[in-house]
């Protein structure tokens, strides 16, 4: 997004940013942080490229942290594990998926597709896993 200002909106789902965003942020352009919700990426964790990300950030901006979840949890690494019998995060692998897929729906939906979403206005109770920051 940085780099390319055709991109719109973006998503990034545990990951560290390898880049500094500079005064200017992303022009504005929304963004949503979703992770694990542990010592790593909750406000003031261990990665802290997330937290002086969110400060440069101006504007539409969500910090969304998933309890029981690991670093693969946010791909199709959940099924694949699940098959093999190879370990994985606390929360079921359909869960996983369920949970990465409204949240990141409902963020290109309402900001590519112009479709407000109420699920990222806050916490949900069909969704009690998922923790909303606001650091």
């Amino acid at each position: 997004m940085l780099a390319d200002p055709r991109i719109d909106a973006g998503v990034n789902m545990d990951g560290s940013f390898w880049d500094v965003l500079p005064a200017g942020g992303l022009q504005g352009r929304p963004f949503m942080l979703l992770g694990t919700d542990d010592d790593m990426h909750r406000p003031g964790g261990a990665d802290t490229t997330w937290d002086t990300t969110w400060q440069a950030l101006g504007g539409w901006k969500r910090w969304l942290t998933v309890a029981g979840t690991d670093h693969y949890s946010f791909s199709d690494a959940p099924v694949i594990q699940r098959r093999f019998g190879l370990p994985s995060g606390d929360i079921p692998a359909e869960r996983a998926l369920a949970v990465t897929r409204a949240y990141t729906a409902a963020f290109f939906d309402q900001h590519l597709r112009g479709q407000p979403q109420r699920l990222l206005d806050g916490p949900a109770a069909s969704h009690p896993e998922v923790r909303f920051h606001q650091p």
